[in-house]
């Protein structure tokens, strides 16, 4: 029988791993405000396309409307602590 040298693990820095995309949206925290302001315009352009039937991808739509309640999210959860640490 022929040796068999163990196996060394893969390294998972090189690439994600299968089926697993890596997050294409910038990050939300960085500036809300901005990034909001995107959102709403690429929301607002996607819209029309749809409208026109000009849209191809139509899960974008459903991609860039959860990326807004994200920010939205975030920027509550914000407003609630900033409020909570000036009352104590």
């Amino acid at each position: 029988m022929a040796e068999t040298k163990p196996r060394q693990p893969r390294s998972s820095a090189s690439k994600p791993a299968r089926g697993r995309r890596e997050k294409k949206t910038a990050d939300p925290v960085a500036n809300p405000e901005v990034r909001l302001r995107e959102l709403r315009e690429e929301m607002f352009k996607l819209r029309f396309q749809f409208a026109t039937r000009q849209l191809t991808n139509t899960a974008r739509i459903r991609v860039v409307r959860r990326d807004i309640a994200r920010v939205l999210t975030l920027q509550h959860q914000q407003e609630l602590s900033a409020g909570a640490g000036a009352k104590r």
